[in-house]
């Protein structure tokens, strides 16, 4: 089986400071990945480089057979890339309905695409808040308008960095129940964030990255099995 996404020697610099030395990350379709390490340790620099947000200095970024490192972001996303960014990042002047069909596209011809009545259902407060801006949501609410934002654009690849960063308790556990829906459905994802145990249930494959190398990947259950690495490279 070829991979949906597989990086290769990934290196990215900013000016003559080196960010990433090698990185090498694959996963499937219909898979769940994390990329994990501390903070400043490279994660969300690979997320950039992957939708183009970030320019390469080495290395090669291919997705579903095609090179893309190089490709402008816009292209990326309609290739079927959609990024949950880390602080979310909605248009405060516009209503969670207009994000939503703004973004709406089902380029793929998917038989049930996500359509923003399909957010709607997977975050029923969304719908509460329709008519309300961007800057008048709660940060759960913005999350949820985040990843439904994502999913409208009917993605092969959905990534999100730090969905569950910063939000209360409860908040957090309604996003964790929504990502294993969307596992549970076979859509592709990719996530950064620091809550190990959850991530374990949730993914197939795990990266961990130090200071822009990987230091070791494998399974959840080897991830499970081995607390070790997460006090060594987790901080956990």
């Amino acid at each position: 089986m070829s991979a949906l996404l597989d990086i290769s020697g990934l290196e990215v610099a900013y000016g003559a400071s080196q960010v990433l030395f090698g990185l090498n990350l694959s996963m499937n379709e219909s898979q769940a990945a994390t990329l994990l390490g501390r903070n400043g340790m490279g994660k969300t620099t690979t997320l950039r480089a992957i939708c183009g947000l970030q320019a390469i200095k080495g290395g090669t970024i291919r997705f579903a057979g095609e090179r893309i490192d190089g490709w402008r972001p816009d292209r990326i996303g309609r290739a079927g890339i959609a990024l949950v960014p880390e602080g979310r990042q909605c248009f405060p002047n516009l209503t969670v309905d207009e994000h939503l069909v703004a973004f709406f596209a089902n380029r793929r011809g998917v038989a049930e695409p996500w359509t923003p009545a399909r957010v709607y259902d997977l975050f029923p407060r969304l719908r509460e808040r329709s008519k309300n801006l961007g800057n008048q949501l709660s940060g759960g609410e913005q999350q949820m308008l985040a990843i439904g934002r994502a999913l409208v654009t009917n993605p092969r690849l959905l990534i999100l960095d730090e969905a569950t960063e910063g939000l209360a308790p409860l908040i957090r556990e309604e996003i964790w129940t929504c990502l294993a829906r969307l596992r549970a459905d076979g859509q592709s994802i990719l996530v950064i964030d620091k809550y190990v145990e959850k991530l374990i249930g949730l993914a197939d494959r795990h990266t961990i990255v130090e200071r822009g190398q990987v230091v070791w990947q494998g399974t959840s259950a080897e991830l499970d099995a081995d607390h070790g690495i997460w006090h060594r490279y987790l901080g956990i």
